[in-house]
């Protein structure tokens, strides 16, 4: 729609004014017209991003010779720009919406205008026009059915304004030569009066239809104006309309229910005008309602009711406790987003998304954002012109296939992580072109940047992680099997399940395997099977620590365990047979592993057939938090457990971290977990294609991953003929883009010794550490923290993932510093016990009866002394 006219300003000085329409004033016109040059260009981007939502902006860029500062302005929020015939010519190639464009006339002679115009469809600009007569011949000759014209001033006059106005072409007048209030400024341009050149009425009393909306373009109701009202409303910037009885009607005077003036304008048929304001007070309607059709309804209504809440929420009330914790209002809008995204019929997803938009409503009043500021920065989208791929951010593309630590995808997902660019053109997580690790030079580096890069990637908020697993924890702790059936059906798609278990003994239908696979497990659970039984203390430790004094110490299983094997469509039968065979050596009598299911409600054959080779009670068909709450309390179906060993991701590692902490639950864990990681030392001896495969082996883990590479010793050539490698390698991978993610935050260390290489290391504490270094065997003895050693150049990290024997589930994110990795002593206890005789109290009785007296614990001193006969 046409403006009724642009109110021209200079950008440096129309601020400060004192003469002319104000800055404020220029809101309510809407529509605002500036030149920008090219030493102004950074001025403009600011006017326009100060300006958003408050009125369109309309700039002359004849003087720009740069294409790409007129797409930058446009992007930045230009309603329109004035062009020249030849910027036009190149902004037609780009696929410029030409509603946007406008071409300057070069002249002011008829024929001037004529040859400009011939041909072209984009609205039209006369600059500086003396000749008004000859405009009007133009324009009559023209027509109506036209683009719309703008047309400036030479020396612009009431007379000249209004016939070029009644034309219906668009003036373009200094704000300095406009007023709102012709009564102080009698020399100047009467807004009002142009407002309503073109406006006309049906009505004998000759007053103007007008409709009063709200930002949102929500009808409030239907008044009448004139030139006098539109004046005083203008200079007022309050809703003021003309009553047919009373004259000047100033809305909420008697009321309070004041309108604040955002823009007047006309509709398409200039047969009615239109008011924008912000409605104070109990509404627009004389009953006390939102307008005078009832009412807001639907996201409207929802601001409402929340502005209100927000300034007196009843205490207690739910909206309260939102509006005061804004760690349950931000696991609210993330739990309502992930619904949302896995809702699937019609009525579900106008459900989820209702539950969403409530919430996110809730931080935008929380934060005073109201519903007006958020169309009006869609408004501003919906006009750029410089447009983003828009793929979504890694950690997203993983959550979009997992909810809740519940994988859904047929390819395994990704993990979470930084922000990493996925394209291969992206020279972002690139170096000259190659998938390549930022490289440091030890002896030219100082310790405190060689100390932050062997910082970890930072990882998601606990707190944030915490307050989406506690509810889902406490809703199976109170509801068992209902709940946690509920959220496998919600999480897991799985809605046909009827049981949240699968019991032993397992049908030999869900085991169908190929032989290979068979084969495979077999001999990876024999050597697993080995390596643990060759852990188990065959005798009890006996110690007679003075005559008549035995010590002992004896082991007994874990009775009951559980174990969280992540799954879902994902095959992972190696972390099934980690964790269950040890338990099966160690003689846990209870056994029970939790892996999500896939959408029919099946697991996968694999771990059917390992959780059968291990003695396992049964599978827990759940994932996520809501398995390791079902685990550590128990359910009707689920068997309570006494500890829980596993990786998963985040969820899951927090639910274990919260249930171990719960001393009702009474449930330990193996160990806190992060993202996985590995470290390789090389030195000379090194194959570059070795080393460059295991990197990748863990890089393509998940774009949270992390490698390093420390090279000793290692030239330039040396170090080009790794990094070739990683780089074909890594191309060649079908997972390259979650590699190019983990390479983005890995890195080489160039050192000169094998000593500094493992003081590194050990400072690391690295879960996976490869040694590929002459003699890699003595090296072993300068480890002090690894989750796992691998030992020269024939022993590729993943073997130890499969199959050589040793465990794979191990302490990541330097909890090697503290933790070992999962091994037999996982599922045992020591209990000690002491075996006195007479002559052996004796002996030791003095000391206990003086340690007793000094921490005055007479009980304690007694109870030898009685035996003793010693007062």
């Amino acid at each position: 729609m046409a403006p009724a006219l642009l109110a021209a300003i200079d950008l440096a000085t129309y601020t400060k004014s004192s003469r002319g329409l104000s800055p404020q004033a220029l809101t309510f016109v809407g529509n605002v017209f500036a030149r920008v040059t090219p030493d102004a260009i950074d001025q403009a981007l600011a006017h326009l991003q100060q300006s958003v939502g408050l009125y369109a902006n309309y700039l002359g860029v004849a003087t720009l010779t740069s294409i790409d500062d007129i797409l930058s302005l446009l992007d930045a929020g230009a309603a329109k720009v004035f062009v020249t015939r030849q910027q036009l010519d190149k902004l037609k190639t780009l696929d410029i919406d030409q509603d946007r464009l406008a071409l300057v006339l070069p002249g002011n002679s008829r024929q001037e205008i004529i040859d400009a115009i011939a041909g072209t469809q984009v609205d039209v600009y006369s600059h500086q026009v003396k000749d008004v007569e000859l405009v009007e011949a133009w324009l009559k000759e023209y027509g109506t059915d036209r683009p719309d014209v703008f047309v400036s001033f030479a020396s612009p006059d009431m007379d000249s304004v209004m016939r070029i106005s009644r034309l219906s072409a668009i003036p373009v007048i200094p704000a300095e030569a406009l007023t709102i209030d012709s009564k102080q400024e009698p020399g100047l341009l009467s807004v009002a009066k142009l407002v309503v050149a073109n406006a006309t009425s049906d009505r004998p009393d000759g007053l103007f239809t007008t409709l009063v909306t709200d930002e949102r373009g929500t009808a409030l109701g239907l008044v009448y104006s004139s030139e006098e009202s539109i004046a005083e409303s203008l200079r007022t910037g309050r809703g003021v309309y003309q009553s047919r009885k009373r004259g000047l009607w100033y809305k909420g005077e008697s009321s309070g229910d004041v309108q604040e003036l955002v823009s007047i304008s006309l509709d398409c048929d200039n047969d009615c005008l239109r008011f924008v304001v912000r409605q104070k007070g109990r509404g627009f309607c004389h009953l006390a309602t939102a307008t005078c059709f009832g009412d807001y309804n639907g996201l409207s209504k929802l601001q409402q009711t929340l502005q209100s809440r927000k300034a007196s929420a009843p205490t207690g009330s739910y909206t309260a406790r939102l509006f005061s914790d804004p760690q349950l209002l931000r696991a609210k809008i993330l739990e309502e987003a992930t619904e949302l995204c896995d809702a699937n019929t019609k009525q579900e997803i106008a459900f989820e998304a209702a539950d969403l938009l409530y919430f996110a409503m809730t931080k935008c009043v929380s934060a005073g954002v109201s519903l007006e500021d958020v169309e009006r920065n869609l408004d501003a989208k919906s006009i750029k012109v410089k447009r983003r791929k828009g793929d979504a951010k890694p950690a997203f593309v993983a959550s979009a296939t997992s909810s809740n630590g519940a994988t859904n995808s047929a390819k395994e997902v990704v993990k979470e992580a930084a922000e990493i660019p996925k394209s291969q053109d992206d020279p972002a997580s690139l170096r000259k072109g190659r998938i390549a690790m930022q490289r440091y030079y030890t002896t030219k580096e100082a310790p405190e940047t060689i100390l932050s890069a062997l910082q970890r990637p930072s990882q998601r908020s606990s707190d944030q992680i915490i307050s989406i697993c506690r509810p889902i924890i406490d809703a199976v702790k109170s509801r068992g099997d209902t709940a946690l059936l509920g959220y496998t059906h919600k999480f897991e798609k799985a809605t046909s399940l009827t049981s949240p278990v699968l019991k032993a003994p397992f049908d030999p239908s869900l085991m169908q395997l190929a032989p290979e696979t068979i084969k495979a497990i077999d001999v990876s659970f024999e050597n697993i099977h080995k390596f643990h039984a060759a852990q188990k203390e065959d005798k009890p430790l006996i110690v007679e620590t003075m005559p008549g004094v035995v010590c002992s110490r004896f082991s007994r299983p874990i009775e009951r365990v559980g174990l969280y094997v992540p799954g879902g469509t994902a095959v992972l039968p190696s972390t099934a047979l980690m964790l269950g065979v040890p338990a099966m050596v160690a003689g846990c009598k209870k056994i029970v592993l939790a892996s999500p299911p896939r959408r029919d409600g099946s697991v996968t054959p694999e771990i059917v057939y390992v959780a059968h080779k291990v003695g396992a009670e049964a599978i827990v068909l759940a994932g996520g938090a809501q398995a390791v709450a079902a685990l550590a309390y128990g359910t009707e179906s689920v068997s309570k457990v006494d500890k829980i060993l596993g990786p998963g991701n985040q969820f899951v590692t927090a639910a274990k971290m919260i249930v171990s902490n719960d001393t009702n639950a009474g449930v330990s864990i193996d160990m806190p977990a992060g993202p996985s990681e590995v470290l390789v030392v090389a030195d000379a001896s090194a194959n570059p294609v070795f080393v460059a495969s295991d990197l990748l082996s863990q890089a393509e883990h998940g774009v949270d991953s992390q490698v390093i590479l420390i090279a000793v010793g290692l030239n330039e050539a040396q170090l080009a003929a790794i990094e070739d490698e990683l780089h074909k390698q890594a191309n060649a991978l079908p997972r390259v883009d979650i590699v190019r993610g983990a390479i983005a935050h890995s890195f080489t260390l160039a050192v000169d010794s094998i000593e500094e290489a493992m003081r590194l290391s050990n400072l690391y504490a690295p879960e996976h550490l490869i040694l590929q270094v002459q003699d890699a065997e003595s090296v072993v003895a300068l480890v002090e923290n690894a989750g796992s050693v691998f030992v020269g150049p024939w022993t590729p990290e993943s073997v130890g993932d499969y199959s050589a024997g040793v465990n794979h589930s191990l302490p990541t994110f330097g909890y090697a510093k503290q933790y070992s990795g999962v091994n037999l002593g996982s599922y045992v206890k020591h209990i000690t016990s002491s075996n006195l005789t007479k002559e052996g109290l004796r002996n030791v009785g003095g000391a206990v009866m003086e340690l007793a007296r000094v921490e005055e614990l007479e009980a304690h001193r007694r109870a030898v002394s009685l035996r003793l006969g010693v007062a």
